[in-house]
């Protein structure tokens, strides 16, 4: 196994301008970019104001195709696989709104997913008689495989599952999922908006359909920038709910014809600085090596949690086999706002997590507004001991 030590912290944070400013432990939320991501948005954008944005836009093609091969390397696919979009949410809404959908199709989801995912599954419920069926828990708090199984019958038209939910440290077990799903013919629609940048991602072993990643989280690219996979199988299958002359070309008076690359979900204009910007955090983080990265974040995050557990009046909510970089806790005497305010006065930045976000989970288990600490390869032991001597001065 990679071991903590073989990354290196220091070049790391002297490459990360942010880490002299602050604690980040909110990288789960948007992640402190690399000087190089931040150079190369603002480098492109003096260029353009010199030149003009479609001369620029042009000088730099080549540039711009590159980020369709580092992304499909991140994720072990290739450059056709993969569209450029402006999150993951837009990212995820384009495949979900392609698939055909009628009166008692099921959607297979997890008590974990995320708010945005389930508004549109219920959404599509409502204007389809589709019929949202949430998956059991097993016994350590991740999707239940075999209940997942037992649910599977010729009504399943989806499965759609988010790989790291928003509210805890919890790795669904994607790769048994996708098992399932694969062998019953079923579309597996995985969101991997938490997942991407910290864990290692591979499509063919995921067995996924479709995978929608954001930049501006642990791949720690610009806001508004993020990426979609869509397997071949899946994209002869569907035609996107929205096109345009970029998506699709207009090859008649009469007719049109839809790129048969996964550019079929794209839209023509964009913002090109920040592409480029995920580009070269994307090429920033296959640099380190995921699993290098992996190893570093999942070490720390579990010596967080260790430390918190042994705090009296804390309680760590994470679940699964499994558990990431992303740590949640309340403490017993002070609200977790109350928490983070406190938190954020001592230059330590972290979120709260609320039902809002994962009705299900919160509601199945009965909790409460959880502090959300998110670690990074670039997060330090001194800066996990800080967050701890905060805590206990709340606890």
């Amino acid at each position: 196994m990679t071991r903590i030590q073989d990354l290196d912290v220091e070049r790391a944070r002297s490459e990360t301008p942010g880490c002299a400013e602050v604690v980040h432990l909110n990288n789960a939320g948007s992640s402190l970019p690399p000087a190089r991501v931040t150079d190369t948005v603002i480098g492109y954008l003096r260029e353009e104001a010199l030149i003009g944005g479609y001369e620029q836009a042009a000088a730099t093609l080549e540039r711009h195709d590159g980020v369709y091969a580092s992304a499909a390397r991140l994720v072990g696919a290739e450059p056709d696989d993969i569209a450029l979009t402006d999150n993951a949410t837009r990212s995820w809404q384009a495949v979900f709104y392609a698939l055909p959908f009628t009166d008692g199709d099921k959607i297979l989801t997890s008590k974990s997913e995320y708010a945005s995912n389930v508004i549109s599954f219920l959404q599509t419920a409502k204007r389809t008689g589709a019929v949202v069926e949430v998956v059991e828990d097993d016994e350590t708090g991740q999707l239940d495989v075999e209940d997942l199984k037992r649910r599977i019958d010729g009504d399943v038209k989806l499965i759609a599952v988010s790989h790291v939910p928003t509210q805890g440290g919890l790795v669904n077990p994607a790769e048994e999922i996708g098992a399932v799903a694969h062998a019953a013919g079923i579309p597996f629609l995985l969101d991997a908006c938490q997942s991407a940048g910290q864990i290692d991602l591979d499509v063919t072993r995921l067995n996924c359909d479709a995978l929608s990643v954001t930049g501006r989280k642990y791949l720690r690219g610009p806001r508004g920038t993020g990426f979609l996979y869509v397997h071949p199988r899946l994209r002869e299958r569907v035609e996107p709910a929205m096109l345009d002359l970029h998506s699709a070309s207009w090859t008649a008076p009469e007719s049109y014809e839809v790129d048969p690359t996964a550019k079929m979900f794209e839209v023509w204009e964009r913002d090109h600085a920040a592409v480029l910007g995920l580009g070269a955090a994307i090429d920033y983080t296959l640099e380190w090596g995921m699993p290098a990265i992996e190893a570093r974040v999942a070490e720390l995050a579990g010596k967080l949690r260790d430390t918190l557990r042994g705090i009296p009046g804390v309680r760590v909510h994470d679940q699964g086999v499994r558990q990431c970089g992303i740590v949640t806790f309340s403490l017993a005497k002070t609200p977790s706002e109350e928490v983070k305010q406190h938190l954020t006065a001592a230059k330590i930045n972290t979120s709260v997590a609320h039902a809002t976000s994962a009705q299900f989970d919160f509601t199945a288990r009965g909790l409460p507004p959880m502090v959300r600490a998110s670690v990074h390869y670039f997060n330090t032991d001194d800066e996990i001991a800080l967050l701890v001597r905060e805590v206990e001065k709340l606890a």
